[in-house]
Formats: structure tokens, sequence, C-alpha cells
């Protein structure tokens, strides 16, 4: 994962602009579900939420008439997603001309049981971005994205740290996705049992599901008067207390 702070090239301005955008993005045929589509939204706001939770998506694409799923670190940056790369990786490479591609977050919230093994459940929430990538090129937008998929995954990092240098940048690749097709999907609530499995001896709940962050490990090597970052502090972002997502 590469940073790429200031000082360097100035900043691009943010990709959404003025107007303003919709509350809600467009509902398409691939963003709607073909079952549970009370449970899609199309809610920008909630679409933000969910992606600004995480930092880890699978990009999904066609290479040589075969799907390819790929985990990979992104970042938010208004109404695009930025998604980390390899210069070594063939696909990547080939979004230059455009990529049609299916991106993929997911957070688990519970585990839902019930007495039937059939109506056993998850609560989550999902959001699935449909669109065309492209290679990021212009210096100014790389150093953008770069700081972007940093602060996503550690926040407060990209200015803690040393800025990549020109073979590393010469080694990363930035891909671009608009959020234009764009859909939510979220299960929440307890077990739904059938009427009939109530009387059984079986248990029935939620187990909730939650990310924590263990205590940081020092380096070997590193010079012990390195104080540990504030936002690597128990009560930081990335800290060892962390609230558990609703069930």
């Amino acid at each position: 994962m590469v940073s790429a702070t200031s000082p360097g090239p100035e900043p691009v301005p943010s990709p959404d602009p003025a107007p303003a955008p919709s509350p809600g993005y467009p509902v398409t045929d691939r963003v709607t579900p073909t079952r549970l589509r009370e449970r899609a939204s199309y809610d920008r706001a909630l679409v933000h939420a969910i992606l600004d939770e995480g930092y880890l998506c699978h990009l999904g694409f066609v290479r040589d008439g075969a799907p390819v799923v790929l985990p990979t670190l992104y970042a938010r940056h208004g109404e695009r997603l930025y998604v980390h790369g390899s210069t070594g990786s063939r696909p990547l490479r080939g979004a230059g001309p455009g990529l049609p591609v299916c991106l993929t977050v997911t957070h688990v919230d519970a585990l839902v049981l019930t007495r039937s093994a059939f109506h056993h459940s998850v609560n989550y929430r999902s959001v699935v971005v449909h669109g065309t990538a492209h290679q990021v090129t212009d210096p100014g937008e790389r150093a953008v994205a770069l700081d972007a998929i940093v602060e996503q995954a550690v926040p407060g990092r990209s200015t803690d740290s040393r800025r990549a240098n020109a073979k590393e940048l010469a080694a990363t690749t930035v891909i671009r996705l608009d959020l234009r097709e764009v859909s939510a999907k979220v299960r929440a609530g307890g077990p739904q049992d059938d009427p009939e499995d109530l009387a059984l001896p079986y248990w029935s709940g939620l187990v909730p599901v939650a990310s924590t962050y263990g205590t940081p490990l020092p380096a070997d090597g590193l010079d012990p008067s390195t104080p540990l970052p504030a936002y690597l502090s128990p009560a930081g972002p990335r800290g060892t207390v962390r609230e558990e997502s609703p069930c």
C-alpha cells in the first residue's frame, strides 16, 4: 500500500462538484436484486456509510473469457472509488481503455440462528457497484487516490509515513470507478422461526459480529523511543476499543 502525501502535486478537485447529487442512485436492471428486493436501497447516504466503514473490497471482472475476483484495498473520494493494484496485474493494466467491473463491499453484523437449519441467516450490510473502471494516470489524481487509500485503512497514517518514491509509484496501479450504478442491501433484525417450530428445544437468537483491532506490535528494530501514534491508541479509529455494529 503506497502513500503519496504532500509536498507533491496540487490536489485534484473533488470529483463531485455542483450540482449536488440527488439523494438516491438510479435504479437499473443491474442493481435490482432478483430476491428480497425489500432489502435493497439506493440511498446515497447509506451507500456512503457502508463504503466508508470498510477498506477491503472484492473486484470482479472477466479475463480471457473467465470470471476473476480479486480482494484489494479501496477508498471512497466523493462519488468515485479508487482501487489499489499492482502494475504486475495484467487485468488492471487493461483498465486503461476501460474495464467493465463489479465491485462489492460487505460487513457482517450478526449470525442469525433459528430453530430450523433452513432459516439460519446473517445480518449484513453490503454495497454492489457496477461500472467501467479506468486506470488513473494523472500525477495529481494518483497522489490524491493513494493518500485516500491509506487513510481509508488507517485514518491519520498518510501524513505520518514516508512518501512513496518513484520506483514504488511505478509499481503501483490505481483504478477509478465512478459511483453511478450502485445499490445497498441490508438484513437486520432477529430470527424468523416458523410458528410450528417455536416449541422445539433448540436455541434461537443472534450472535453479534464486530471487527476489532488488537494491541499494536512494534516492528523488530523499531527505536523504543518511537511513540505509538494517537490514531492507534485504544480510543483511535483503529484502536482496541471498538463499538459493535448494530444487529
